[in-house]
Parts: C-alpha cells; sequence; structure tokens
C-alpha cells in the first residue's frame, strides 16, 4: 500500500528521511543498532543526503551500535572518516566499518553479539538496483526468534531504471535472479513503479513475514517530478506505520523539540 504526501518527497530528501524517522523512534526504544548496507555516501559534495552520517550525528544519540558496509574500498574511506570523527560519548557506542559485498558481510554484523532478540534493529538497504541479493532479506527478516519484532528494513527500490536494468540482462542471469530469489524475475520488467512496489510489498509480508509493510514514493525534481525510488517500509511494531508517515509528510519542517517528542513518544512501549 502506497502512502502519498501532501507534497513531493524528493530524491534530495532520502537520507534526511530515514534520520528522521529514526529521531521518532528511539524516543521509544532509548536504544538501538543501525545497520547501513551501502554506506558510502553516494554524492560527497552533499552531506545532507548521507544517511549513515545524518543518522550516527541525530540528537539524542540513544543508538548505540552502527554496522556500515560498502564494497568499494576507495568509498569506504569516507566511512572510517566518519568514524574517526565521532566524539566519545558515555555509554560507549560501537561502530564497525565492514569493506565487502554487503550480502556476505550481513553474516558478521548478525553474529557480532549485538543484534539480541530485545535489541532495536533497523536497516538501511540504499542499492542503486540490484545489489541487495533476496537470501539477505531473509537472513534479517529471521534473524530474532519468534516473537520479537524484527529487524526493521528500509528498502529502496530504484523504479525509475529498474525495468530497463533488468531488460538490458542477457547474460549473468543470476544476479536478478539472487536479487529477485526466485527465477521469475523477468516478469518485473513489465511493471511500472506501482505494480512493482505491490509486488515487493506482498513478499515482505508473506515471504519475509512482516507485519506492516507501506511503499513510499521518492520523486526526482531533475527528472520533472518523475518517480525514481520506491521507499519499502518493513517493521514489526505497530507505531511504526504511524511514525514513517509523520516523518514523510513533515520532511520540510523544522525538526520538533525532544520535549515534545519525549512527551508524545517517550511513554510507548518498544515490544
Amino acid at each position: 500500500m502506497r502512502r502519498n504526501a501532501e507534497h513531493k518527497v524528493w530524491t534530495e530528501n532520502k537520507a534526511q528521511l530515514i534520520a528522521r524517522y529514526l529521531r521518532y523512534f528511539v524516543f521509544i526504544t532509548k536504544h538501538g543498532a543501525y545497520i547501513d548496507g551501502f554506506a558510502a555516501p553516494k554524492e560527497p559534495d552533499k552531506p545532507d543526503s548521507w544517511a549513515a552520517s545524518l543518522v550516527v550525528d541525530s540528537e539524542p544519540k540513544f543508538l548505540r551500535q552502527f554496522f556500515w558496509c560498502e564494497l568499494d574500498p576507495e568509498r569506504a574511506k569516507y566511512l572510517e572518516e566518519l568514524k574517526a570523527r565521532q566524539p566519545e560519548i558515555r555509554p560507549k557506542r560501537h561502530i564497525s566499518v565492514h569493506i565487502g559485498d554487503f550480502n556476505t558481510e550481513v553474516e558478521k554484523v548478525l553474529a557480532s553479539g549485538f543484534i539480541t532478540d530485545k535489541t532495536a534493529t533497523f536497516c538501511l538497504l540504499d542499492q542503486f538496483a540490484c545489489e541487495c541479493e533476496w537470501k539477505t532479506l531473509v537472513r534479517l527478516a529471521t534473524h530474532k526468534n519468534s516473537g520479537s519484532n524484527k529487524i526493521e528494513l528500509f528498502y529502496f527500490l530504484g523504479v525509475g531504471w529498474l525495468n530497463r536494468t533488468l531488460q538490458a540482462f542477457t547474460r549473468n542471469d543470476h544476479i536478478p535472479e539472487a536479487w529477485w530469489g526466485r527465477s521469475d524475475w523477468r516478469e518485473l520488467a513489465k511493471l511500472g513503479p506501482t505494480k512493482l512496489s505491490m509486488r515487493f510489498e506482498d513478499r515482505f509480508r508473506t515471504d519475509l513475514g512482516y507485519r506492516h509493510v507501506y511503499s513510499y514514493p521518492i520523486f526526482e525534481r531533475e527528472q520533472g517530478g518523475r518517480q525514481m525510488f520506491t521507499m519499502i517500509h518493513a517493521s514489526d511494531h505497530q507505531e511504526a506505520p504511524k511514525l514513517m508517515q509523520r516523518a514523510y509528510r513533515g520532511i520540510m519542517k523544522p525538526l520538533e523539540p525532544e520535549e515534545q517528542l519525549e512527551m508524545e513518544l517517550g511513554q510507548l512501549d518498544w515490544n
């Protein structure tokens, strides 16, 4: 199900959307772990578009564990620099930079011992096209035991160019098949942004077992307002859809004071 705002959320607001949502949620959890599977900045000269930086610098600093992954060693240097300039706070934060394919590095993240059944955990998957394999989603969704809230997912789907990308695969068919997790991936190339988003929503609910799954369209100013991404938000927490809708609708508004959020959200239950 798609959630439309009163205004369009632009591609340059993607990172701000994630950071704003997490700012709301930590007033409920008072703790948390953040995983970013494709964490280096897409545009290093635009700091407001870099989710890892916005999230780690967000106030209050309730998030305690950070796992940033990047395939390209040169681009991973941005993550090492971001880690190095973080101030010491108490209780101490854990920040881990993983250089390599997130589809394999995810095992190291989940085996770290930091992400338990009781840890509020959020994972951003800001892929370009077909980089995040379906088995990785399954691994994230099934890490915690039954009865616990799953690792929450922010999954970016490049609907603006995905049909062309899929049609271009004449060799290396294993890439889109691993991404979709099934052999019928060619059918996706025939779908427009809305139907494609709905197909993913259905699988997040039925195959991954998430209770709340909603799509949020992201548009590109320079493409005449064309939809370029869908951000699929998957969570087990009953407050999650309301908080994401609030972040999506209010993306252009000033941040609310901490006192206001503590009063509105501080008494809600993480479990």
